[in-house]
């Protein structure tokens, strides 16, 4: 369920810090119902590869990749390093020291930082340096639950360009089959405990 973007920026998340020249794009309730230290287990399953795209996503996917490569946009010298710093060139001594949490199996996102309330990954083209903040909050029946927000800074007008003309597709198309996914993910293990 999206939500509205005070629910990110309410909360004293460690990421503000890092982010002053990010747009909050948009904020995600995840269907991860759990316990208070369940933040670690959702990482691990966001990191891991498990669960697959389905639908009109993958296609869209594949469409932004041949995009990419074609235009490219993805090219090495566009990313993190070379076109724009890593955040966690930003980070505060002790986030710096603590390890940033697991990467991306199947995904070009780059862990910056892992607490036991946060997480956050990023990734950066020709197009646009997003970061991926994953929190966990208490919902509302009493128990907690994952929530995700996502950071952007365009790179130019056509970032921006970009962005817009993405929006679209991700708000209707992508994000709500990604919050599907993760559910699913997320209720396999649990009912397999269950069952053993």
């Amino acid at each position: 369920m999206r939500l509205p973007n005070t629910a990110h920026s309410s909360l004293p998340w460690r990421i503000h810090d890092l982010t002053p020249d990010f747009r909050l794009e948009d904020v995600w309730a995840l269907p991860t119902p759990g316990g208070p230290d369940d933040l670690t287990r959702l990482v691990r399953q966001m990191t891991s590869g498990s669960g697959r795209f389905s639908g009109a996503t993958r296609p869209l996917f594949a469409l932004r990749w041949k995009l990419g490569a074609l235009l490219g946009w993805d090219r090495p010298g566009s990313g993190l390093g070379a076109r724009v710093q890593t955040l966690r060139d930003r980070l505060p001594a002790d986030l710096r020291a603590a390890p940033p949490g697991p990467g991306f199996r199947a995904l070009p996102l780059t862990p910056v930082y892992l607490t036991d309330r946060e997480w956050a990954a990023e990734v950066a083209n020709r197009t646009v340096h997003a970061v991926m903040h994953i929190g966990w909050v208490p919902d509302w029946c009493g128990g907690y639950r994952g929530q995700m927000a996502v950071l952007v800074k365009p790179n130019g007008l056509f970032g921006k360009v970009y962005m817009a003309a993405i929006r679209p597709l991700r708000h209707l198309i992508v994000d709500p089959a990604l919050m599907r996914m993760i559910g699913r993910a997320w209720r396999v293990p649990a009912e397999g405990q269950q069952a053993g």
